[in-house]
């Protein structure tokens, strides 16, 4: 295949070092070598470019230049890579969505790339994963398809043969999200091309530079969860892709920087304010006309914190509904 399509890497960092410094390292033997990783540190109060000098010294990996391109963002030129490693460090958290649209916003001022590949930094990547997000959307563009966003297989980290989703599918009735193959074995059984889905998962979104250019930046005003699925929505009304790249695996640790998971047991109170209130914003925006069925749904949303003895949440759930 072709090395001249570079990719920007945009890996977000709130918490959880060690596994930020582990994805990094995972970069060193990437099949496909035309790429840049940007790192956002989108936690103020993490020390995480000093994390990065040490563990580039306990893998001998030399530093040849530094550069300071502005108070937040610097370039370091490694060894190991083919392009410098950027890193952002963002002086207040404004959210998710935020921190993927700083990375994203220094790629395009290079105008250098085709593709950017948007990470949390709680994965580990099959070598092979990069080759084959870009040969699906190149496959897809010789069809003379609009190519918006290529999700991965994603598969858990700690069990490895169990599915996190190969995309997503919504139910814009009650504003809920569903993984589909959420907690299967694999067995291949979405081994396929074609299969179609409502969402990329935001764990890893691979989006071209026309999709960028046309639809935009990540809409930050959802601060955590449902960026994604706004991303999906509005790329499916200009006309583009979603694609399910299933040959690309992604291994996730999920949710440990934020106290969420996929099943809910470890949901914080701030998963659950921003999980409520997002669906009401995304309805608002995309599908008024069922405003009234979601907050209906509410109800049983109410029950069931009750239900759970969660008498605490209740007032994360009325807060929620207000905005």
């Amino acid at each position: 295949m072709k090395y001249n399509d570079k990719v920007y890497v945009d890996i977000i960092h709130y918490s959880g070092i060690e596994d930020t410094l582990k994805l990094l390292e995972n970069f060193l033997y990437i099949s496909y070598p035309n790429f840049q990783l940007i790192i956002v540190n989108n936690n103020p109060q993490s020390d995480l470019e000093t994390s990065i000098r040490d563990w580039m010294k306990s893998k001998n990996i030399g530093l040849i230049e530094e550069y300071v391109v502005s108070d937040e963002i610097k370039e370091f030129k490694l060894e190991s890579f083919l392009y410098p490693l950027v890193y952002i460090q963002v002086e207040k958290n404004m959210g998710y969505a935020s921190g993927v649209n700083k990375g994203i916003i220094y790629a395009l001022s290079k105008n250098d790339f085709s593709y950017i590949w948007i990470l949390n930094n709680d994965l580990i990547v099959d070598k092979d994963a990069l080759k084959y997000l870009l040969e699906c959307a190149e496959e897809y563009k010789n069809k003379g398809k609009k190519v918006g966003i290529v999700g991965s297989k994603l598969l858990y980290y700690f069990n490895p043969n169990i599915l996190q989703g190969i995309g997503g599918k919504y139910n814009k009735y009650l504003a809920l999200t569903k993984h589909i193959g959420g907690f299967e074995e694999d067995r291949g059984q979405y081994d396929r091309d074609g299969i179609k889905i409502d969402y990329v998962i935001g764990a890893s979104m691979f989006v071209t530079k026309e999709f960028l250019e046309d639809v935009g930046l990540m809409d930050e005003r959802y601060f955590l969860y449902f960026e994604d699925l706004d991303w999906s929505e509005r790329a499916k009304r200009k006309g583009y892709e979603l694609i399910y790249c299933w040959k690309s695996k992604v291994y996730h640790k999920e949710g440990g920087s934020i106290g969420s998971s996929s099943k809910g047991e470890l949901k914080s109170e701030l998963a659950d304010y921003y999980g409520l209130r997002n669906r009401i914003i995304f309805t608002k925006k995309f599908y008024p006309q069922f405003l009234w069925s979601v907050y209906l749904s509410f109800i049983g949303v109410i029950l069931n914190r009750i239900k759970r003895k969660q008498i605490n949440r209740l007032k994360i759930v009325i807060k929620a509904i207000k905005g």
